[in-house]
């Protein structure tokens, strides 16, 4: 007793310790599950990577497209390795049979592990030991395990083939069987038509364009800091540059894999390569946006804060 008071023990509350088997403790645990899952995601698997915004473009939104990759000396390379945006079934990777069997890795997986990175490198490293018409369903990456940058040339870029259908499916001289012919042509009905607009030597980023019948596209991924592309952005927009031309409006951006992509829709009824020589123009009034250390004026925290709002966020 100190004062005339007496003391309380100092501990926790049984209020707040919920039994074991009470809903609370589940709801409880369950959160805590969420949360770790989602610390352990990793926000930009692709950073570091010359092909980092082709990579974005190819796993999120890409309908159909391949490239061969180039595997760091390191590897022990087997085979030669296409990647691709979704092979059948949507599985993780498969071994072509032929002379010289092939291994081919889709981006969009139906299975995703935590990184992504690691998800396309384990099945990289697969192809290399499998038996030509094996397929992997699920990439088998490990905590620690080998990452994209350490099976792959992380100073390479892709070289990419934009396919317009999913006949690439099969072998050049092979008949499908009925099953998979009408997969293929039951997919090449839902694609949208795809390009990757050639933005020149000094262009940054991966500008990719698709027909969606009513409106054409243009997304934008790009590399830079995502605060300091929306400054620049704000300031191109401040200053009534936010377009790709005649027949453009900026539509908004989205975030996904740590960066940020800027979307404008487009006159559909031009041709994308019509549309390279505005987005070179663009990305020059981009650039020296992003080159300004200059205060922000009122009408650019403006132009900030609606871009912001109309900003949303994939993964």
């Amino acid at each position: 007793m100190i004062g005339g008071h007496k003391l309380r023990a100092v501990g926790k509350s049984k209020r707040n310790s919920p039994k074991p088997d009470s809903n609370r403790a589940q709801r409880l645990a369950e959160r805590r599950a969420a949360q770790e899952q989602a610390s352990a995601v990793v926000t930009r698997p692709f950073e570091g990577l010359a092909a980092e915004c082709d990579l974005v473009a190819l796993r999120e939104f890409v309908p159909s497209a391949t490239a061969t990759l180039k595997l760091a000396p390191g590897v022990a390379a087997q085979r030669e390795v296409t990647l691709a945006t979704v092979l059948p079934g949507a599985v993780a990777a498969l071994v072509r049979a032929g002379d010289e069997p092939v291994g081919f890795v889709g981006t969009q997986m139906q299975f995703r592990g935590a990184d992504p990175s690691a998800d396309i490198a384990a099945a990289i490293l697969w192809t290399q030991s499998a038996e030509p018409g094996e397929s992997l369903t699920a990439p088998e990456a490990v905590e620690g395990g080998p990452r994209l940058a350490d099976v792959i040339d992380p100073g390479a870029d892709l070289e990419l083939t934009v396919h317009q259908d999913f006949d690439w499916w099969v072998p050049e001289g092979v008949t499908p069987d009925p099953q998979v012919a009408a997969t293929i042509e039951q997919a090449k009905q839902a694609i949208m038509p795809s390009a990757r607009l050639d933005l020149g030597a000094d262009g940054v980023g991966a500008a990719w364009w698709v027909d969606a019948g009513e409106k054409a596209h243009v997304r934008w991924v790009r590399p830079e800091d995502e605060d300091a592309l929306m400054l620049a952005l704000a300031r191109v927009h401040a200053g009534g540059g936010l377009h790709m031309g005649e027949g453009s409006r900026f539509a908004g951006s989205f975030r996904t894999h740590g960066v940020l992509v800027p979307v404008f829709d487009l006159d559909p009824e031009r041709h994308p390569t019509e549309w390279e020589a505005p987005a070179r123009e663009f990305g020059a009034r981009l650039a020296e946006a992003l080159a300004s250390d200059a205060p922000m004026t009122s009408e650019e925290r403006r132009s900030r804060d609606g871009l912001r709002s109309r900003q949303v966020t994939l993964r």
